[in-house]
């Protein structure tokens, strides 16, 4: 299963883990990340997605359908 936000599309970010003497190594960033039950109201009931906080709050203040849309997503990707 991918780290990877249904919604958005976020996805893990390459970094350089830097320590006290300037020593790099790679590592990954990893998206917030949940598992939710969101209602859809054109169908009647709820869908499990993989979300990104960043997500659930664009959901929470814009709508389910007007995220979707922003992001060039439709309802049945959800499915």
């Amino acid at each position: 299963m991918a780290n990877r936000c249904d919604i958005t599309g976020k996805r893990p970010n390459s970094a350089q883990a830097v320590s006290h003497a300037h020593n790099t190594s790679k590592r990954k960033q990893l998206p917030n990340l949940h598992r939710k039950r969101i209602y859809v109201p054109e169908l009647g009931r709820s869908v499990k997605v993989k979300v990104s906080t960043n997500a659930l709050r664009s959901i929470d203040k814009n709508g389910l359908a007007a995220t979707l849309k922003k992001h060039g997503k439709t309802i049945q990707d959800l499915l």
